[in-house]
């Protein structure tokens, strides 16, 4: 049966200890078996305490990265690259210790960064991206830990289309390396449940309940994303982020 989630974003950010404490027996009232923890700040949380909350409401976690602007993997300077690489090492360790099999987020760069690559830049920084996901994907199989790369607006990143660089980079990761969530895939890309589905890599399939486009448009089908949850690469939940 498939495993149905929500991010604590819905009601709050940042969450911390306490936020999490009142929302986690909120979520599992509510019929949900899983809560989706966003890692803002690194000192929001006490992640031992935080994972009894989560225990003690009887819910699975899976944890969120925030890629901020001075957490961009593939930004010139090489103290933001470095930065960001702490960053996502510091929520591979947090995820294992709330229990969480899943770290999800845009990892590629940072969120709303607008840039456009030439042929040649575009094959720079997909070598770079390879290079830290690598290593970011091998500290986070030591964690227990599996990385979903989340995909955001083409027009806001350069990397990661299907078939395309972030495709490319995600099978050059390894067994730990980036699986492709299926969230914020009905703004961008028809049929890629579909793609998905036909994949020989698991994932998770994150839909988002916000709808990007004007009413009616852009949607996830229900069932679509039920049935690529249930496949047998599929690997956790289909989790509301908004």
């Amino acid at each position: 049966m498939s495993v149905i989630g929500i991010n604590a974003w819905v009601w709050t950010s940042p969450v911390n200890t306490d936020e999490l404490a009142k929302l986690a027996p909120h979520v599992a009232a509510m019929g949900f078996d899983l809560i989706e923890v966003p890692i803002e700040s690194t000192t929001d949380l006490d992640y031992t305490t935080a994972a009894s909350i989560v225990r003690d409401a009887g819910l699975a976690v899976s944890v969120c990265a925030a890629m901020g602007p001075d957490r961009d993997l593939i930004h010139p300077d090489e103290g933001i690259r470095n930065n960001g690489m702490a960053y996502i090492r510091h929520c591979i360790e947090a995820a294992g210790t709330l229990g969480a099999r899943n770290l999800i987020g845009p990892l590629y760069s940072a969120v709303g960064r607008c840039w456009q690559a030439t042929p040649d830049e575009r094959a720079r920084d997909t070598d770079l991206l390879v290079a830290q996901l690598r290593e970011l994907a091998a500290h986070a199989g030591e964690h227990g830990v599996t990385l979903g790369l989340e995909p955001l607006k083409p027009v806001r990143d350069q990397l990661h289309q299907p078939g395309g660089a972030g495709d490319r980079g995600r099978r050059s990761c390894g067994p730990s390396g980036p699986r492709s969530p299926a969230r914020h895939l009905p703004h961008e890309y028809r049929g890629a449940l579909d793609r998905r589905r036909d994949s020989s890599r698991g994932s998770e399939a994150a839909a988002s309940a916000r709808v990007r486009k004007r009413p009616g448009r852009g949607r996830l089908r229900a069932r679509a994303v039920a049935r690529g949850s249930r496949t047998p690469v599929a690997r956790s939940a289909s989790t509301v982020r908004s």
